[in-house]
Formats: structure tokens, C-alpha cells, sequence
């Protein structure tokens, strides 16, 4: 089993994706699962976080399955999926990234005589890794960074005026991005318990009829290098438990910090001899 404290899961759908993350793990070492699923784990430099990356495949429920195997195996601290998407909003363009305050799984409804009645089921971003997000992107000037919903599909939208298309913009229209495992990998680590999960998406395509112009351009390798880098630079702002907010990676919170003693986190049962601030 690898090294699992402190370990954030990275995890991808497609080989680019992965490549982009990787890129930022320059000593690896392959693990494999009992059931087969493999991971590359290695330290991120300048940071106290070993980073274990997985390339799950594309699909929502494939995503909620592995991701659930591979938290019960390494017991990560932090869930970041990072990838590629559509975007839905006219000024999110192409290789910007999204940063999801929150996943929207949009299939979610019934199917009723009088029509399709949506039964909204959303998931928050994780807050400490958002907040984390947002203090990297002010030190981002090459990447614009988008704070909004992520909307999740078993589906590649290739066209803006399709039903899809129509029936998202009326029930989730505050979506930024559109793509195809995040609500699976966050429902994962939501039933996991107390897991900071987040989706991190950068922009391949508008999710309209010149997607397949846009990938072929190498839009696609783009934008899962930027969204590689904002989750790189969010990881290096986000601390362990029990680490610092910020400083040496050498200083866990807590112990000595000069010169007094910090209790917290304990009982002290006797006398104590201080020097009060300003006295002799």
C-alpha cells in the first residue's frame, strides 16, 4: 500500500488529463489495487502533500465506484478531480478554468404525464479547498479562474440549441461548465464522511457545434494543462491537518511557537509560572 499521510487523491477521465497532472509529479512510484485500479503516487514539490493520481475513465458512475475503492484504500485528506469541460456561459471561454463551488447532477427527475419535473441534487465544493482556490488564483496571472457551479452528465454536449442544452439553461442556469464524472467523485467522498472534496475543470469547448474544430485544434491538452495548474497552486495554499495555514512545512500546528506554551488540544493539571506581558 503507498504512503498515504498527508495524500491528496487526484483523479482524471482522460489520458490527457492525467498527463497534465503527472507533469507536476516528477518522482513516482506505481501502485496497484487489490481489484486492479492503479495509482502513481509521488511527493509535490515544495508542498507536504504526497499526491496519489488515478485515471478512472469517463462516465459519472464509474467515477462515484473507483473513487470510493481508492479513499477506502489510501485515506486521502482532500479529493480534487481535474479535467476538462464545456463551458455554458458566454464569458468562460476557452482555456479558462472552473473552480466548482458546487456539482449539479442534472439527469435527477421524474417523468411525469404533464412533463419532466426536475428533482435538483447538488453537492458544495469543498469551502477550505475553494477558499484555497481563490488565494491561488490572485498569484495566476496566466490562467482566468471562474468560481461557479459545475453541472454533471452521462453526456457530450456538442450542440447549444439541443434539448439538453435547453433544459440545463432552464434548471441549472447558473452552471459555468458542463462534463461527465464530478458529481459521481464527489458523491463518493461525501459518503466517505469528512472528506474536502473539489472539481476543477479547465474550458476545452463551448459545449456548441464546433467542439470537434476545438479539439482538434488541441484545445482539449490546453485546457487540462491550466486546470493541472490551478489545482497544483490550490494544493501548495491548502495545509494537512494539523499543519500551519501557511509558512514551512516543517511547523505543525501546535508545540512550541516561541516563547509560550500552547495547550490547546489538552489538559494541564498543576501550577504554572509565566511572565505577564509588560511586567518585570
Amino acid at each position: 500500500m503507498p504512503e498515504t499521510k498527508p495524500t491528496v487523491l487526484v483523479l482524471t477521465a482522460l489520458p490527457l488529463e492525467y498527463t497534465a497532472v503527472r507533469a507536476h509529479v516528477p518522482e513516482r512510484e506505481e501502485f496497484v489495487h487489490a481489484r486492479g485500479t492503479r495509482v502513481e503516487t509521488g511527493r509535490l514539490p515544495d508542498s507536504p502533500w504526497h499526491v496519489a493520481m488515478s485515471e478512472l475513465g469517463v462516465g459519472a458512475e464509474r467515477a462515484a465506484a473507483l473513487t470510493a475503492q481508492l479513499i477506502d484504500w489510501l485515506h486521502p485528506e482532500a479529493v480534487l478531480f481535474v479535467g476538462v469541460a464545456g463551458s455554458l456561459k458566454d464569458d468562460i471561454a476557452v482555456g479558462d478554468v472552473v473552480v466548482g463551488t458546487q456539482v449539479y447532477e442534472i439527469h435527477g427527475g421524474k417523468q411525469a404525464h404533464d412533463g419532466f419535473k426536475v428533482r435538483p441534487r447538488a453537492l458544495p465544493g469543498s469551502h477550505a479547498l475553494e477558499q484555497a482556490a481563490r488565494s491561488a488564483a490572485r498569484d495566476l496571472a496566466e490562467v482566468r479562474v471562474h468560481f461557479a457551479p459545475i453541472a454533471t452528465g452521462d453526456i457530450v454536449l456538442a450542440d447549444s440549441r439541443s434539448d439538453i442544452a435547453r433544459h440545463i439553461e432552464r434548471h441549472y442556469n447558473d452552471a459555468g461548465a458542463i462534463e461527465m464524472e464530478g458529481s459521481g467523485a464527489a458523491n463518493a467522498a461525501h459518503l466517505s464522511g469528512r472528506l474536502d472534496a473539489l472539481v476543477v475543470r479547465g474550458i476545452s469547448d463551448r459545449a456548441d457545434r464546433n467542439k470537434r474544430r476545438a479539439d482538434a485544434g488541441g484545445s482539449q491538452e490546453r485546457a487540462a494543462a491550466q486546470a493541472a495548474a490551478v489545482a497544483v497552486a490550490l494544493l501548495h495554499k491548502y495545509r494537512p491537518r494539523g499543519w500551519g495555514s501557511g509558512g514551512s512545512e516543517e511547523r505543525p500546528q501546535g508545540g512550541y511557537a516561541g516563547d509560550h506554551i500552547d495547550f490547546r488540544g489538552g489538559t494541564f493539571h498543576g501550577p504554572v509560572i509565566g511572565k505577564q506581558a509588560g511586567g518585570r
